[in-house]
């Protein structure tokens, strides 16, 4: 991996080695010249050149600087294309089938998939230099130029017997193109990626909540707030790459359009079928390259019709083309069907974990619903208790006014008022907690 990160480390440019030695020099005059920065960098940087790891098809990488619209023009690509691959912006995880690339966004890895190659933007994390690394050990396992051919009856039961071989344990090699093969690749780097990710927040998860069942406190409802606020945030990225997964699948038309292989053999057997056609022409004296067209020979209807028939044969030749790949496009929807169900059992996990945090949440709600009741409970034999006492303290402030009563000159009439007053509150008490046991204020 080290290796990797110096030999894809962009080289200084000898400029700037020059500049810092002319800078150490004294000049004619004796001074130090002014220590300024390095030019060419800010010349690089005003035009807007950014670094990207280029990784062709028989496997060898370099790294390139390439502007914005050179990089639109060699991919043919609009600029909006282009910034989804910034990575400065934060975008949703995004596929988009172009006329001549493939736009890959998921999660760390953006690039663009050409018929030829595939531009990374360079970058030194992990997870970059692994999809490197992993493209490369795949290109070099098997011949890109013996990987895919069109569809035919021989191709069907060459893969028949390589689905046979493999039933037994043969290897036999892969028969995918090579921007299927870097797709791949990079849908297995996010999908292994995202799955990482769901299973250490499942570690992290489960024990904190079995604590939190246990012990409630508000340490451990912070833990579970913020641990509820990651699985929120990764369920939303999974949930978007399936989602474009699916829609990919749902539309055969997208999934027609990224045949970037077939598209260039097609495009480039028609362009020789046409130099072929012109050479016959040619040859056969009605047409000839090199020589001045007299404009009495052809006159100006005729060679508008001749323009109206090329535009009709390309746009036929075209549709043709579409609805031909979309017929063949059982490889890459078996693709995507794979990784579809990945990312959907990563989702699954997400969806149990979220479904394990309402639970506990529902369960944490009881028990404090359960501690509120009994708090009310006891407020309301405490309010009761307190309504019976206070009766003691009528029957105290009645007989210690100041007036004559006839039941003080009898010798124990004092311990009679308590007796008879206790008795009376008590009867009182029972009769109230009789009164909430019938209409199941608690249960007694």
């Amino acid at each position: 991996m080290a290796d990797l990160k110096e030999r894809l480390l962009p080289p200084k440019p000898a400029s700037a080695m020059n500049l810092r030695e002319s800078s150490n020099r004294p000049s004619a005059s004796g001074r130090l010249p002014f220590l300024g920065v390095d030019v060419s960098g800010l010349k690089k940087r005003g035009q807007g050149l950014r670094s990207w790891i280029r990784v062709d098809a028989t496997g060898n990488s370099q790294v390139i600087e390439v502007d914005k619209f050179t990089m639109m023009r060699r991919c043919d690509l609009p600029a909006r294309d282009l910034r989804l691959l910034d990575p400065l912006f934060v975008y949703p995880s995004t596929i988009l089938g172009r006329e001549k690339a493939i736009v890959v966004n998921l999660e760390q890895i953006r690039c663009i998939i050409t018929a030829d190659e595939v531009l990374l933007l360079n970058s030194l994390d992990s997870y970059v230099l692994q999809y490197v690394v992993e493209l490369q050990r795949r290109l070099h396992t098997v011949g890109v130029g013996e990987v895919w051919q069109p569809d035919n009856p021989e191709t069907n039961r060459r893969r028949g017997s390589r689905n046979f071989d493999n039933m037994f344990g043969n290897v036999s090699p892969d028969y995918l193109p090579f921007e299927f093969r870097a797709l791949e690749v990079a849908l297995e780097a996010a999908c292994t990626f995202l799955d990482s990710q769901a299973a250490e927040l499942e570690i992290e998860a489960y024990p904190l909540l079995d604590e939190l069942t246990s012990k409630i406190s508000t340490l451990n409802l912070e833990r579970v707030r913020r641990l509820k606020s990651r699985l929120v945030a990764l369920t939303r990225r999974v949930q978007k790459v399936r989602d474009e997964i699916e829609q990919l699948m749902d539309d055969d038309g997208d999934m027609a359009e990224m045949y970037l292989t077939e598209k260039k053999k097609r495009l480039e057997s028609s362009f020789y079928g046409d130099q072929s056609m012109m050479g016959y022409r040619s040859n056969d004296g009605a047409l000839s390259i090199s020589a001045p067209v007299s404009p009495l020979s052809s006159p100006p209807d005729n060679r508008k019709l001749e323009k109206c028939l090329s535009i009709a044969r390309s746009r036929h030749e075209s549709i043709r083309s579409t609805e031909s790949a979309t017929n063949s496009i059982e490889e890459l929807e078996m693709l995507l069907e794979a990784y579809f169900v990945v990312i959907d059992s990563t989702l699954n996990k997400l969806t149990s974990l979220k479904e394990y945090i309402d639970d506990t949440e529902d369960f944490i709600n009881i028990q404090l619903d359960n501690v509120r009741n009994q708090l009310i409970q006891f407020e309301l034999i405490l309010t009761t208790a307190t309504f019976v006492v206070a009766i003691f303290g009528v029957v105290a402030g009645i007989f210690g006014m100041n007036f004559d009563v006839p039941l003080f000159k009898y010798r124990n009439s004092f311990k009679w008022v308590l007796i008879i007053t206790g008795v009376a509150t008590s009867v009182i008490f029972c009769t109230f907690l009789c009164f909430f046991k019938y209409r199941r204020l608690m249960p007694l």
